[in-house]
Parts: structure tokens; C-alpha cells; sequence
């Protein structure tokens, strides 16, 4: 799994204005900002992400995965 594949399965599953995946192949972070997050609380945000996956980290294809889940106002006060 490179980091294209992995962006390209979230953005797939996901509707993001913005994603960003780093990572050594088997240990990833990404920072996803989507307007799908808005009124979920974090636990929620990263079962989101995991289904766009499906059973790619059961397979041990993504082998870990963590992530900063926001919505676009969280992202934009950011800065």
C-alpha cells in the first residue's frame, strides 16, 4: 500500500476538502477534513474513515492507522 492507494480509498469512500496521508507503508497518518464530520464526536469520525477501508486493516493491508479528523470550521480556525 503506498500513500496514493490510501488517499485514493478514503477520498473513494469519503467526500474531503482536504486529505493528507503520510507514512513508512505500514504505519500511516492522515488529516482528513470533511464536511461529513460535522456534529460526530471522534470515535464516530474514525469508524467513518475505517469503513472506507473495508477490511484492508483486518488483512493487516494498512497495518495502523492514525488520524486527525475535522470538519471544515475546525480546520479553517486552524488556520
Amino acid at each position: 500500500m503506498t500513500a496514493d492507494q490510501l488517499k485514493q480509498l478514503i477520498g473513494a469512500g469519503l467526500t474531503c476538502e482536504h486529505l493528507d496521508v503520510e507514512g513508512d507503508g505500514r504505519h500511516w497518518f492522515a488529516t482528513i477534513v470533511s464536511a461529513e464530520f460535522e456534529g460526530k464526536r471522534p470515535v464516530a469520525r474514525h469508524q467513518r474513515v475505517y469503513a472506507t477501508l473495508g477490511g484492508r486493516l483486518a488483512t493487516d493491508e494498512v497495518h495502523a492507522l492514525s488520524m486527525k479528523t475535522l470538519t471544515p470550521a475546525e480546520w479553517a480556525a486552524q488556520g
